[in-house]
């Protein structure tokens, strides 16, 4: 169901709480917040729960989390390298690992030995080790009189020196992030592993029950989990940092944090900013995906194999539809904006109040207006001049290639955004992987994403003429993707070490046509980076100093795909006229089930109806919390007091999902995997019980028997 079908109940709740609550600087109120480590919300935990994290408990804490360099965030679980994510953080590597004859997202898979952990193609977790404030180095590199480009540039080339000179001394993965929208920087510094094994996962129907339909709602009933191991020097990681396991998980009312690395939110953005994404942004990347999904349920309609390549791509469009929708809809609310505007006249009140943070700040809303205007007078080509909307892997490496080859040969400092010297190890981890590339669905994207261009830009657009030479969508995408050799990574290995030289000399068509329209490509960023992207910058860091001036560092900054620390209570909320309950239990698995005659997406595995009675069915299967998450945060731990592990994050209620702009206490909750759940079903449906004792601490693990999950 479409979010704009929301009840009307959630509606006017929505709208009396936004007339009551929530202030301009995002001043943390409640259980709000996605806080940085380094400025955890000390005084907020000890008036409200009487609890205060140690400095020990805190780096036990971001030592035990990872990230996954394809998306999303997990734990440490055990001391021999075990990692907990989800099943649909895991979903990417399934289907990579996958073969037509051996389907792990519809089979589900077990590794009973080491032995038969599978590697993943292209994984890679982090682990945040270092943070520090680089704030006055980078601002320091902007002097008087630059222009707006030309402190861009500058900043851009001070990062690109603090992370390579980071990456030189330590050896660690290095990356600096703005923080309060530039208004400060710290250098994060990472150990990377890359050598990461598939350990277990469920069937996808049992760790998605309900499918769409469920998505972002509760009560819910689902299995999504996933078990990997990092592994260092060819065997298991000796983990010093993992997450001790509690099956009896937080009781209702319980104080409980998550740990992991929310993507983004737009909570800080002026109202400029925000109309841009509800005018703009968000329609035509709705109307992207709904035709992409067209595109990919005619392709997956033509049998069992295409069903199964376009599966992952499927899921992920089909949860990311359903997420902008939600997203959308709260900023078409008119109580919202209006709530924003009214916030933003504040702030700036009082801003203008002293006439020196009037001079400093007060011309910043306006560079953000004139920005968003000439942003939105281009909006079209800006996004239909593009090739990466097509989400084909060799459209991508081709690109990248031609990128490369090109960017390394200048000066650290001048190159393209993604390819310093810092960046190149996981440009190159990337482009090389050996993961399957599905040819003729490349060329079903492709050809739909030229289609759209054309239709959006018209023929005479250069970047049309220069990507279809006259011909249509369809034959361009069929000569390139039939033509090109690029499903080889042997092959993408010998034009990256030859050079410059080997791609300007390649005959891959592909590789020829990514050539062609690069020059047309950097042109629009060029174009977006001097009118939009740098004044956003320089005035959204004045935005972010004009709060700490007014209000002090009293607030969290906006999601960036880092370490933050949530916390809250476990608790039900007010639902369509009744309550939802805290928890849901296995009973509800079956009732759901049941309740629709077993049809899909309700429909249960065949293990699990077979060995229903194995399961003890009141024990908790899902729960929900006030803690504060968006999207990245899926596979994150949920952590009691004590530092154990009591559940694990994988979706948000559709109350949530205005969470983007502005959390609501009352109705805002994560839901999270029960951890009592997943030993139950390890233990009773998955015949894995070497693998529960060892997340729960009991026993070395060691077993012998087959692959797939039984």
């Amino acid at each position: 169901m479409e979010m704009r079908r929301r009840s009307s109940t959630f509606h006017r709740v929505l709208l009396l709480i936004l007339a009551v609550s929530l202030w301009e600087c995002a001043l943390a109120r409640a259980d709000e917040g996605m806080w940085t480590f380094d400025a955890p919300p000390l005084a907020q935990l000890k008036e409200r729960y009487g609890f205060t994290p140690t400095r020990e408990w805190l780096d036990h804490i971001r030592l035990s989390s990872v990230r996954f360099s394809d998306g999303g965030s997990g734990a440490f679980v055990s001391p021999h390298g075990l990692v907990l994510t989800n099943h649909h953080v895991a979903l990417t590597q399934l289907q990579k690992l996958s073969t037509p004859e051996r389907d792990y997202v519809r089979d589900g898979f077990y590794a009973r030995t080491r032995r038969e952990e599978l590697k993943c193609p292209d994984l890679a977790l982090d682990v945040l080790v270092h943070m520090e404030d680089v704030t006055a180095r980078v601002h320091a590199s902007v002097r008087p009189g630059m222009s707006e480009r030309e402190a861009f540039e500058a900043r851009r080339a001070e990062i690109a020196r603090i992370e390579r000179e980071s990456r030189e001394a330590t050896g660690l993965h290095s990356e600096v992030v703005a923080l309060y929208h530039g208004a400060e920087y710290w250098l994060y510094r990472y150990k990377r592993y890359t050598d990461v094994r598939l350990v277990f996962a469920p069937e996808q129907q049992i760790a998605f029950f309900g499918g769409d339909p469920d998505n972002f709602t509760y009560p819910r009933y689902c299995l999504d989990f996933a078990l990997f191991r990092v592994y260092e020097n060819g065997q298991p990681l000796r983990s010093e940092h993992y997450l001790k396991w509690n099956s009896r998980g937080a009781a209702e009312g319980e104080l409980v944090f998550v740990s992991g690395h929310p993507g983004r939110t737009s909570r800080l953005l002026t109202v400029a900013q925000l109309e841009t994404l509800r005018d703009v942004t968000y329609p035509r990347m709705i109307k992207t995906i709904r035709h992409r999904l067209q595109v990919l349920r005619q392709y997956a309609a033509r049998g069992p194999e295409p069903a199964r390549q376009a599966a992952e791509l499927l899921f992920s469009l089909e949860n990311a539809l359903k997420a902008y929708m939600g997203e959308w809809n709260g900023l078409r609310d008119p109580a919202l904006m209006e709530k924003k505007r009214q916030q933003e006249e504040e702030f700036r009140a009082r801003v203008a109040s002293r006439p020196e943070w009037q001079a400093q700040y007060g011309s910043a809303w306006a560079e953000i207006a004139a920005a968003e205007a000439r942003y939105r007078e281009q909006a079209v080509p800006l996004l239909y001049r593009s090739v990466r909307r097509s989400f084909s892997d060799l459209v991508e490496h081709a690109l990248t290639l031609v990128r490369y080859v090109t960017e390394v040969r200048k000066p650290d400092a001048e190159r393209l955004e993604g390819f310093h010297d810092a960046q190149l190890e996981a440009v190159r981890f990337r482009l090389l992987s050996p993961a399957p590339i599905f040819p003729e669905l490349e060329e079903v994207l492709l050809a739909a994403s030229l289609q759209e261009s054309l239709e959006e830009l018209g023929p005479d657009d250069p970047f049309i003429r220069t990507a279809l030479g006259g011909r249509s969508p369809e034959i361009v995408a069929r000569e390139l993707m039939r033509g090109t050799r690029l499903m080889d990574p042997a092959l993408r290995r010998a034009l990256l070490e030859g050079g410059e030289e080997a791609v300007a000399a390649s005959p891959d068509p592909l590789i020829q046509w990514a050539r062609r329209v690069d020059p047309i490509l950097r042109q629009m960023q060029r174009w977006f980076e001097d009118q939009v992207a740098s004044v956003r910058e320089a005035a959204g860091a004045k935005i972010g100093r004009a709060r700490f001036a007014v209000f002090g560092k009293s607030a969290y900054p906006d999601a960036t795909f880092t370490l933050r620390l949530s916390y809250g209570t476990v608790r039900g909320y007010p639902m369509n006229g009744t309550q939802a309950p805290p928890k849901t239990t296995f009973y509800g698995l079956f009732d759901r089930a049941h309740g629709f005659d077993q049809n899909p997406p309700y429909h249960l595995p065949p293990r699990v109806r077979a060995r229903r009675s194995r399961l003890n069915l009141s024990t908790p299967l899902n729960f929900v919390s006030t803690c504060d998450i968006t999207g990245g945060n899926s596979g994150s731990p949920v952590i009691n007091r004590q530092g154990e592990l009591v559940g694990v994050i994988f979706d948000g209620n559709i109350e949530s999902l205005v969470g983007n702009f502005v959390y609501i206490e009352e109705t805002n909750r994560a839901v999270a995997v029960h951890s009592a759940a997943i030993i139950e079903a390890l233990r009773k449906l998955y015949m894995a019980a070497p693998l529960a004792d060892e997340l729960e601490g009991k026993t070395p693990r060691r077993a012998s028997g087959a692959g797939r999950a039984r």
